[in-house]
């Protein structure tokens, strides 16, 4: 009886963490100069994109950028900005723990 308890126990942990680690949340940004470098380096896929994209991840508590791509305005459900520099411009990044 102990022996199932203790594997139930165990199994209860590696389930929430392997569900802790698999968190995934995706940011739109618009693509104009915020300090990232998301105008040069994410929009236009230059090499540096990945580590702007992990810049960005790790700013909001996440461990990595798991994939990154400019987006369409189309593509976008909720409120769009409307005015400023390259509002018709926006890059998706997911980011994961």
């Amino acid at each position: 009886m102990r022996y199932a308890i203790a594997a139930v126990a165990f199994a209860a942990a590696l389930y929430a963490n392997v569900s802790a680690q698999a968190e995934k949340r995706i940011f739109i940004i618009a693509n104009n100069p915020d300090g990232y470098g998301v105008d040069r380096c994410l929009a236009s896929g230059a090499p540096c994109g990945a580590a702007v994209a992990t810049a960005y991840c790790q700013s909001r508590e996440f461990a990595q950028a798991g994939s990154f791509r400019k987006v369409d305005r189309d593509e976008i459900t909720g409120a769009v900005p409307t005015s400023g520099p390259n509002h018709d411009e926006f890059v998706a990044i997911e980011c994961s723990r």
